[in-house]
């Protein structure tokens, strides 16, 4: 294996995504063309399609990235099977990653696929919903943190991590205190 080339391609591939990442600020994925990142890359088509069939698979891989990333987030317990609710993870990685779940979501407009990966704990649903109708509970509070998400993203995360997710145990303090009682 060739280190040198590994770390080119690698190199490559950072700069591509970088440019996508820039250009889908602006523009819809349809109107991000092959060319348009080469220019701004200064890298040859033939490097482009080295690394990605067309548009749409270098924005799948970078969501497919971000999916891992917040995945691994929470790898621990998964592993020990423990579900701690703890959403401040979470909030932090987005603050310092604005621009990437920017695009997570903008590429991923209908999508509750982000709160998903995190292994939702559908034994606190249970416990706090206690009937039929628990697969509507939590798909709300699927989409629910979605919307939160996406707002404060688009507020700039102008407030910290620990805020936000006050304004989340607000929303279920009064859920969790009954259970506690």
């Amino acid at each position: 294996m060739n280190v040198p080339n590994n770390k080119r391609k690698r190199d490559s591939q950072e700069k591509i995504e970088k440019v996508f990442i820039q250009l889908i600020q602006n523009k819809e994925i349809n109107e991000i063309s092959v060319t348009d990142i080469c220019k701004l890359t200064k890298l040859n088509r033939s490097t482009f399609y080295a690394n990605y069939l067309d548009i749409y698979d270098l924005a799948d891989k970078i969501r497919l990235r971000l999916e891992n990333e917040v995945k691994n987030l929470y790898q621990k317990e998964r592993e020990s099977k423990h579900n701690s609710n703890n959403f401040l993870k979470l909030f932090n990685h987005i603050k310092e990653n604005q621009i990437f779940y920017k695009t997570y979501f903008k590429l991923n407009s209908d999508s509750n696929i982000l709160i998903s990966k995190f292994e939702y704990d559908s034994n606190l649903s249970k416990m706090l919903y206690n009937d039929n109708h628990i697969e509507y509970h939590i798909e709300f509070f699927m989409a629910g943190i979605n919307a939160i998400i996406k707002k404060w993203l688009y507020n700039g995360c102008q407030e910290t991590p620990e805020e936000i997710n006050q304004v989340l145990i607000e929303e279920y303090q009064n859920k969790i205190s009954t259970l506690n009682s």
